[in-house]
């Protein structure tokens, strides 16, 4: 069960995390792999660790947010490989302030950007070549937050997750009979960067019970590596033991709130 050899697979948020791992799955396969994210740096080094191991890797930064900026990628990566077979949405953010009370509009945005807006861009331009082909994947990593929101992910990381979550829903109900293949990857709390930025960041041994970055990788690579006949339209990847969020949460209920604001219950 591999990625055919020559399929060309754009992996977002590659340069750390699920799509770091991600890409070096996709690569070992055989896939050839284009490297996005916001660090030049970054996506150089997992470019070179990909073809140190004998795999064709194409490191490209971009803000994706931006639609000019999506453009010019894909512009690039069809003039150097060609369409893109397997498109990845990997990349995330969330906000420092969790409650909506105290959520400043240009976080909510930013969010909604990066984790929604973005999914869309990129959908738009790689699905022409994808229905003229008549076969292509689009895998998109959501969260468990979309189906169960709460103050652990916060208010924008919820909506946009099940904004994205709904995008694939659609995309599979409307381009199944065409070959596109939508898949939704919904991961549990897993240890990546983006926990840093919570208002109580988890302590190391709660990190080790968690999901972890090549536990999604596998489970991306499995929905690609089937044969185009058969589709894992969601997958769940969630941490086997459930920890006790309770002070998590209240301390996420408190994050952004005016320093003569009484706590409210």
């Amino acid at each position: 069960m591999t990625t055919s050899p020559g399929a060309i697979a754009l992996i977002t948020g590659a340069g750390s995390g699920m799509g770091l791992e991600t890409a070096r799955l996709l690569a070992r396969d055989g896939a050839a792999v284009v490297l996005i994210g916001r660090r030049q740096e970054a996506l150089d080094s997992v470019a070179a660790t990909i073809r140190a191991d004998g795999g064709t890797a194409l490191a490209l930064a971009a803000d994706i947010t931006r639609a000019d900026d999506v453009t010019r990628v894909l512009d690039r990566v069809r003039s150097e490989l060609g369409p893109v077979d397997v498109l990845v949405n990997n990349a995330g953010s969330a906000s420092s302030v969790l409650n909506p009370q105290w959520l400043p509009h240009d976080e909510w945005r930013q969010v909604l950007d990066v984790n929604l807006t973005a999914v869309f861009q990129l959908t738009q331009a790689v699905l022409p070549d994808m229905l003229d082909r008549g076969a292509g994947t689009i895998v998109t990593v959501s969260s468990l937050a979309a189906v169960n929101p709460n103050l652990l992910g916060g208010a924008a990381y919820g909506a946009a997750k099940a904004g994205a979550r709904n995008f694939m829903t659609f995309l599979h109900n409307t381009f199944r009979n065409q070959g596109l293949r939508a898949i939704t990857v919904l991961p549990g709390e897993a240890d990546t960067p983006i926990l840093d930025n919570r208002a109580r960041p988890p302590a190391p041994e709660e990190r080790a019970g968690m999901v972890r970055p090549e536990d999604v990788a596998e489970a991306i690579r499995l929905a690609v590596a089937l044969p185009q006949r058969v589709v894992l339209q969601e997958i769940v990847v969630a941490p086997t033991h459930q920890r006790d969020v309770s002070a998590d949460l209240e301390i996420s209920r408190r994050a952004g709130a005016p320093a003569d604001t009484a706590p409210h219950a």
